[in-house]
């Protein structure tokens, strides 16, 4: 591990930039943005907003500047007391609502963290949640230390052939430019804890993410003690090969908790984000014997103390191992609980399941004493699939709640909308954002200044293609067939289609493409044209949803369409915000009960972006007749074939008869009015209800501090 430091190159006026660069607070507060901003321009783009990257590189020059410039100053100072601020705890709401109450913090393991895109250590929605949960436990006091895993070569780039065809690139972390620092052992070496794992020791390193006042801890196993094998284990996010993934799993939940157990840190609640940390759960129960309880009586009291959160409504989408996996790596742990390999399997089997196979997620809801799914819908489907593992109780009683999922306001709404709430919803709207009457405010934001805000949002976004596209260019060159796809021709004033997510082949994002002639004439159209802008990686071994976003791409790339359709390539947390607060109307069509929650549509509805949606996951709850749009119905379908063919048609039928006319519907001054009525309610209605802050507090209300438990 390296150790960084970036104090002896500022003076000493702003020598706390050092401290502020490696609190990932400075990324959801705008003025602290503004503040690195203010240094040196160009070099904070050029950093990628990466503020360590910044500091290292800028001129010397430049920091004395700031350090002698009054406004400069002025700005740093009124950033540093914010900061010192909110790292008080006292006034919190959390501390004001339960001083006194918690005997330690809130222990959270996840096998992903998307905190900020100079940390890629995530790959989807679910890295996404988890990292929008540590920064709101920071916002409300909650004391929090989260667990997941440093992966030195991350996710994947993501690069598309002029064919077509994914091609995965992985690129090693700069530590050096990162905002983790390393922990070092009582001893002074790197080895925090060992964890046996196939009958071998593997040394387990941590570093650390200061995520505002929450903590979070990376494991590593790159470290000198181990083998070359074992350094490699945790190189790269969700590998596809089996054997790697529960050694990988075995590390964060084993070593997660012994982790903490060497940093003195003693949890009151122990929650797992989705089963692959379910393992976490078998060390706390090892614990409790090892001090002299029975089997039963440690199980009993891990119960207690956990939280799990399911997030997966497929049965294909399950963690499984197989029993000679489990046996190989899991024995020696087995043999120190006293427990027989069927024993053990019987606690992460399926009812009505492959017999042979361990599932993680229900080992997860058999070891937590609260279960929650993601949305209301969610725990409807979590209670049927899990049924089996409380047989004698009626469904609707199958003890899995639901807390519907949110998101981190401050860290996606667009900073200019950001200043016409704190002129129309007053100073202080952010901590008040779960309140239902503060959104009724938004109907007095004027509607030409809210119509110039998103198409100045509309422009960021087409800029932010043409400067990826530019330099993907100029660093690999491109065939020209290339720049059709890519948006060359989009144009700012016509009605924009976002589909964006994850590419799987339940999301559908072929099925707006299934009638291509009735699409060329929708977008073609001379009085009313529309374009569309998808985006998404594929799971390098998921070679059918590789093929459809190579069907996507090779449409966007026929000329027959105009250039109307574009596909922006390396999908990542930077240009989600500029796809989440630019496109006009959000589309998300995935197979019914197949998505669990979704919080990308909560990103776009509260920039002002309508959603058009099947009613699935969370748009359940949240479409309530003016707010957006919904597709199909929610009739049962024979097969496949005939829920998309009745989708497509309803999609299109949509588009033709309300959406398109609806946007091009302009007064004098060549404004949509009725639209913009359509996007103020998005926001009215999705906002106060579907964000972290609410998430945070039903999770801490109903989870970690229910009343009987006080």
């Amino acid at each position: 591990m390296v150790e960084q430091g970036l104090k002896s190159r500022l003076p000493e006026r702003i020598g706390r930039l050092d401290e502020l660069a490696y609190s990932l607070w400075w990324s959801w507060h705008p003025q602290a943005r503004d503040l690195f901003r203010a240094i040196d321009y160009m070099s904070w783009r050029m950093s990628g907003h990466n503020p360590i990257r910044q500091l290292r590189e800028v001129s010397s020059g430049r920091l004395h500047a700031a350090a002698t410039d009054l406004a400069f100053l002025t700005l740093y100072d009124s950033v540093m007391s914010a900061f010192d601020e909110d790292m008080a705890t006292e006034g919190s709401w959390f501390a004001m609502r339960y001083p006194q109450r918690l005997s330690g913090p809130i222990a959270y393991f996840s096998a992903e963290f998307a905190i900020h895109n100079s940390l890629p250590i995530y790959a989807g929605g679910l890295g996404v949640l988890a990292g929008d949960l540590c920064k709101e436990a920071s916002d409300l006091g909650l004391p929090l230390v989260a667990v997941g895993f440093m992966y030195p070569h991350g996710y994947f780039n993501q690069c598309i052939s002029a064919d077509g065809r994914q091609k995965e690139i992985y690129r090693p972390l700069n530590f050096e430019e990162a905002p983790i620092k390393p922990i070092s052992a009582p001893d002074g070496g790197e080895v925090l804890t060992l964890v046996e794992v196939g009958g071998r020791s593997i040394a387990v390193g941590v570093w650390h993410v200061a995520v505002g006042h929450a903590d979070l801890y990376l494991l590593d196993t790159d470290v000198e003690e181990n083998s070359h094998h074992d350094r490699q284990l945790a190189a790269r996010l969700y590998t596809a090969d089996r054997e790697l993934r529960i050694q990988q799993e075995i590390i964060l939940g084993i070593g997660g908790v012994r982790v903490l157990r060497a940093l003195d840190i003693q949890p009151a609640v122990w929650h797992a984000n989705e089963g692959h940390a379910a393992f976490m759960m078998l060390e706390r129960i090892r614990e409790q014997v090892e001090g002299g309880a029975s089997l039963d009586e440690a199980i009993q009291q891990v119960q207690h103390a956990t939280a799990f959160t399911t997030h997966t409504p497929l049965p294909a989408g399950q963690d499984l191992f197989a029993t000679h996996l489990v046996k190989k790596y899991l024995q020696g742990h087995l043999d120190s609980l006293g427990v027989d390999l069927d024993t053990f399997m019987k606690l992460g089997r399926q009812d009505g399941t492959d017999e042979t196979a361990f599932n993680m997620t229900a080992f997860g809801l058999r070891m937590a004493a609260h279960r929650n799914a993601v949305s209301a819908l969610h725990q409807n489907v979590a209670q049927k699939m899990w049924h089996g593992l409380w047989p004698e109780l009626a469904e609707e009683d199958v003890p899995i709640t639901h807390v519907t999922n949110g998101i981190h306001i401050p860290t996606w709404i667009a900073p200019e909308l950001c200043q016409l709430f704190d002129e129309y919803l007053g100073q202080g709207w952010i901590e008040r954002c779960d309140d239902m009457e503060l959104w009724q405010r938004v109907w007095d934001i004027p509607d030409y200044d809210f119509w110039e805000v998103r198409q100045l949002l509309k422009n960021k976004l087409l800029a932010a293609m043409r400067e990826r596209s530019q330099r993907r260019c100029i660093e690999d060159g491109l065939d020209p067939r290339q720049l059709l796809p890519m948006g060359a021709l989009l144009h700012p004033e016509v009605l924009t289609i976002g589909f964006v997510r994850r590419f799987a082949a339940y999301k559908r994002p072929e099925l707006i493409l299934r009638d291509a002639e009735r699409l060329k004439r929708i977008i073609t159209d001379q009085r009313s044209p529309v374009q569309i802008v998808f985006a998404g990686k594929s799971h390098p071994a998921d070679l059918p949803s590789k093929n459809l976003l190579q069907q996507v791409y090779t449409m966007a790339a026929d000329q027959g369409f105009q250039g109307r359709i574009a596909f922006v390539e390396d999908y990542d947390m930077h240009i989600a915000h500029y796809l989440t607060q630019g496109v006009d109307i959000w589309l998300n069509n995935p197979r019914r009960l197949h998505e669990a929650s979704g919080t990308s549509g909560m990103k776009a509805a509260l920039n002002g972006v309508p959603q058009l949606s099947v009613r699935d996951g969370w748009w359940y709850e949240g479409y309530n007749g003016t707010n957006g749009w919904v597709i199909g119905d929610d009739a049962k379908a024979a097969s496949e074939e005939e829920e998309d063919s009745a989708d497509a048609e309803s999609l299109y039928r949509l588009l033709e008869e309300e959406v398109v006319p609806l946007y091009y519907d302009r007064d004098r001054k060549g404004v949509p009015l009725g639209w913009i009525a359509v996007a103020k309610e998005a926001m009215r209605s999705v906002a106060p209800l579907f964000n972290t802050r609410r998430m945070l507090k039903e999770y801490i209300e109903r989870m970690y501090m229910p009343e009987d438990q006080v």
